[in-house]
């Protein structure tokens, strides 16, 4: 726990139930700040803990100054320094937008970072079990609770082995990553993060220190217009006194600092984006040839008859073997966030009239093929990893035979959609997932309007989201919507489908209005159908002209 202060309401400290203080960012010193030496000055906890073990990169002789006409690597930048602040206690007691916990792979309280779930309840702990775990490397976001942070940014940290290190230190730098970037996704702005190796992962916390401390300022040197401050939490006197060592290496406040870092950096240091490099494994992509246009008259002449065909061919036919969607995972991860962000943005500002009527939330820049196969796969493997039989036992979607052209039936039933009883992120993967092996083939879609009307339905936002993670496979393959017994309601929201959400799909609806005449597309013994349909068929067309056999269900023509 934090450090108890002598003068805490004084000073603006509140009091919280557990007896610790919160604090906020006015109260933690800044790197910036020259009184950070001598205020994080503490007492070791450890009596066998000797700062001679780490002695002080700066504290060098001043022949060590000369950078012999070197570059830094991390100049001196001041902007990005006032973000920075170096905090000796837990981060739950400080006032922030988001707080990291290091966990396990089934976020589970017992290996969480200590005194988290004590300080923000058990609320928290009921959040981590519907996330479906986190993958190494990776970050998930909750609410914060009884925190005065506003949301914790969970994170799983690699195991350290001597010979799969540099793995382990790619994760790492990915857990920081991953983590400062869902700060922004979520509109958050300022972060406190305690060190997110362990020992029982066995990780030095020396090189741990170097990736996080690399990784934040490399980060922070592309978005620092979108986060106001980094927070590195610490625990004890040996982490304390590694950060205050280290900060001046990839922050320096001085050019003093700028110029001895040079010297004292390590050898690596990491690309761009705070991860080792690897010279043996990097992809090497030449230039492509540059597209001319030669003379047919002086190729033969000029050339020997075996480089004749090579000058005609023209090199635009590399072309046709460059998958866009590949292409597009060639930019800088940083540039890609920032421009989906920016197109976000722009999406969410100005007028959004489709809310305003209800419609829900129709804008939002249309995504790749890129991202809607990301998007898609990360739906299909969470939805593979959830209990989702509860969803099934409703009966909303299932699976039906073939229709009259031979292809597979998937049957809706929007009586049995019960939107106050059903999580819709939950139906969301449970669509992808059963629908995840019929969008790769032409497939048909038998929709029973019957009593539906009575039933509140998502709104087109939701709609237009859950096309999105189907893809266009679903838009390319879908054959057909056959809604039986619609009603003026639904023909209005189709038609407002087809103008805000898409066009292709919707217009392949198939209006059916009797039950005789959605089995001239697909035969009886290929739907399972409710009651109740048949019931409503009874209602609406009186029987007129069929007859429903009540122990087969079948349906006749009425001689």
């Amino acid at each position: 726990m934090i450090q108890p202060v002598a003068t805490a309401t004084a000073s603006g400290e509140v009091p919280t139930e557990t007896g610790d203080f919160v604090l906020t960012l006015d109260q933690v010193p800044r790197w910036i700040d020259a009184e950070i030496r001598s205020s994080l000055e503490y007492e070791n906890e450890d009596p066998s803990f000797s700062k001679s073990f780490f002695p002080d990169p700066l504290a060098s002789p001043r022949e060590a100054d000369g950078s012999n006409g070197m570059v830094s690597r991390f100049p001196v930048d001041h902007e990005i320094n006032s973000k920075i602040y170096l905090w000796r206690g837990l981060p739950w007691n400080l006032e922030v937008d988001a707080v990291v916990n290091s966990t396990n792979e089934n976020l589970d309280e017992a290996h969480s970072s200590q005194g988290l779930h004590a300080a923000a309840g058990p609320g928290l702990a009921e959040e981590c079990t519907t996330l479906g775990g986190c993958k190494t490397g990776m970050a998930k976001v909750t609410h914060a609770y009884d925190l005065p942070a506003r949301r914790v940014i969970h994170t799983v940290g690699p195991k350290n082995a001597v010979k799969y290190h540099t793995a382990a230190e790619n994760a790492l730098s990915h857990c920081y990553r991953s983590c400062l970037e869902l700060l922004i996704e979520n509109g958050l702005r300022s972060i406190a993060m305690g060190c997110i190796y362990t020992e029982t992962k066995n990780y030095p916390r020396e090189p741990a220190a170097h990736v996080a401390i690399r990784t934040v300022r490399q980060f922070l040197e592309k978005q620092k217009d979108k986060i106001t401050a980094v927070v590195f939490c610490t625990s004890t006197s040996s982490d304390t006194e590694i950060y205050k060592r280290l900060l001046p290496l990839y922050f320096p406040r001085d050019k003093h600092e700028e110029v001895v870092a040079i010297s004292k950096l390590p050898a690596d240091v990491g690309d761009e984006n705070g991860e080792t490099i690897i010279h043996e494994r990097q992809i090497r992509i030449k230039t492509l040839p540059k597209k001319t246009i030669p003379k047919p008259a002086q190729a033969s002449a000029e050339l020997p008859v075996s480089d004749v065909g090579l000058v005609q061919r023209n090199s635009s036919y590399l072309d046709t073997y460059l998958d866009p969607a590949f292409m597009s995972l060639m930019k800088d991860p940083d540039q890609r966030h920032q421009e989906q962000w920016e197109k976000t943005a722009q999406a969410r500002g100005g007028w959004n009239f489709a809310t305003m009527l209800g419609f829900g939330d129709l804008g939002g820049p249309p995504l790749s093929a890129a991202e809607e196969y990301s998007l898609h796969s990360r739906y299909l493997a969470k939805a593979n990893s959830l209990n989702l039989s509860e969803i099934a036992e409703m009966k909303i979607l299932y699976r039906g035979g073939v229709d009259s052209e031979g292809h597979p039936v998937m049957v809706v039933v929007g009586a049995h959609f019960l939107l106050r009883c059903l999580e819709l992120e939950c139906f969301i993967h449970y669509v992808v997932k059963v629908l995840a092996s019929k969008i790769q083939m032409p497939y048909t879609i038998v929709y029973f309007h019957s009593a539906a009307s009575l039933q509140v339905q998502p709104d087109l936002g939701w709609m237009r989201r859950l096309q999105q993670i189907l893809g266009r496979k679903h838009q390319r393959n879908l054959h057909a919507i056959y809604v039986l017994h619609p009603n003026l309601l639904l023909k209005a929201t189709i038609f407002a489908l087809q103008m805000f959400v898409d066009k292709v799909v919707w217009k392949k609806v198939v209006y059916v209005d009797k039950l005789l005449e959605l089995f001239r597309y697909v035969p009886r013994e290929q739907l399972t159908i409710p009651d109740f349909v048949f019931q409503h068929e009874l209602e609406v067309n009186g029987g007129k002209g069929l007859i429903i056999d009540p122990r087969t269900k079948y349906v006749y023509h009425r001689p």
